[in-house]
């Protein structure tokens, strides 16, 4: 069993007073508290931190409050214990408020919910009813069914928003709303050159549903964030802040790729922290507004640092410091 001794040695937490002074951390959240907007207020999807949540959930939630995240994005409910990792629901709220970290946002498992090949769906209203417990604004499907990405076809993703405005309605009165967060193969060419996200956005309400756009996944399909902001704006009110590796700069989406197995073109995919890599953050940044931006989200898939803190820390200070206004 990992004790939070070895934990702490394990994750270079044991380093906190001298690589992360408290001076440090006071001087980040201090100068996030004195401006407003989603980049001074930016957030973590805690899936960056997994291992590290296994091992001990509360402790790696004070280490983000501490490097000056003011909310999370969370993932991995398990409705039958009706938890996040190892912890019941009531527990991490009271972890959270007691380090004033928030959470306005949750990914939940409903890709058999959007698939119109299966007939066991997930249970949406567990999901709403544990957001609305969290406080959470958004209940965001996170991927589109993965039985056989090579061939969704345009009806897959016009049944994916019919489920989506479906979820909506429930939603809605529970005082909340869905989303959709996006990867790559959403923006393959159909016959006619429509994308599967083309169709989500005008299939869906706008009232019913938002989308989260994961700024790396629409670059690494070639092509930019500013062009879907000024095709649908102010239907994207959540975005996914994180960078491409300059060494795999290469769109993964066209004749090349889009027949090829899942695993195939993932060895063509390689993260890095904020500002370090190839997107151009500081130009993406000023469509906030046309977007329709409420919610910005630090995200990294893969960390490569030995100390998963650094590379969060990181890419929040560089956001801070380039983004935040």
């Amino acid at each position: 069993m990992t004790t939070r001794r070895n934990f702490i040695k394990k994750t270079g937490l044991g380093l906190m007073g001298t690589y992360f002074g408290s001076s440090m951390l006071t001087a980040c959240t201090q100068n996030s508290l004195k401006k407003e907007g989603p980049f001074a207020n930016i957030g973590l999807q805690i899936y960056s931190l997994r291992d590290l949540l296994v091992q001990d959930p509360k402790l790696t939630l004070e280490t983000v409050a501490r490097i000056g995240y003011s909310h999370i994005e969370t993932f991995g409910l398990q409705t039958s214990e009706n938890s996040f990792w190892g912890l019941k629901v009531p527990e991490l709220k009271k972890i959270m408020a007691d380090i004033n970290l928030n959470t306005h946002s949750g990914h939940y498992d409903l890709s058999k919910y959007l698939s119109r090949h299966h007939t066991d769906k997930e249970n949406i209203e567990k999901y709403i009813e544990t957001a609305v417990e969290l406080g959470q604004k958004y209940v965001v499907a996170p991927v589109t069914p993965m039985d056989d990405l090579n061939n969704l076809k345009p009806e897959d993703y016009q049944y994916a928003a019919e489920q989506l405005n479906k979820a909506g309605e429930v939603a809605k009165k529970a005082g909340v709303k869905m989303a959709y967060h996006n990867h790559f193969w959403e923006f393959r060419d159909f016959a006619n050159g429509t994308k599967g996200l083309d169709i989500l956005v005008a299939f869906t309400e706008p009232d019913l549903v938002s989308f989260e756009l994961d700024i790396y996944w629409i670059e690494k399909a070639g092509l930019s964030a500013q062009s879907y902001f000024q095709k649908y704006p102010g239907r994207f009110t959540m975005w996914h802040v994180k960078d491409m590796d300059k060494n795999y700069a290469e769109p993964i989406v066209g004749e090349k790729f889009d027949k090829l197995p899942f695993d195939s073109i993932q060895k063509q995919v390689r993260f890095t922290e904020v500002g370090t890599g190839q997107i151009d953050y500081v130009n993406i940044a000023q469509n906030a507004k046309q977007s329709g931006l409420e919610y910005a989200f630090v995200e990294q898939d893969d960390i490569y640092l030995p100390n998963k803190f650094e590379s969060i820390k990181s890419s929040y200070d560089y956001v801070q410091r380039f983004l935040s206004k």
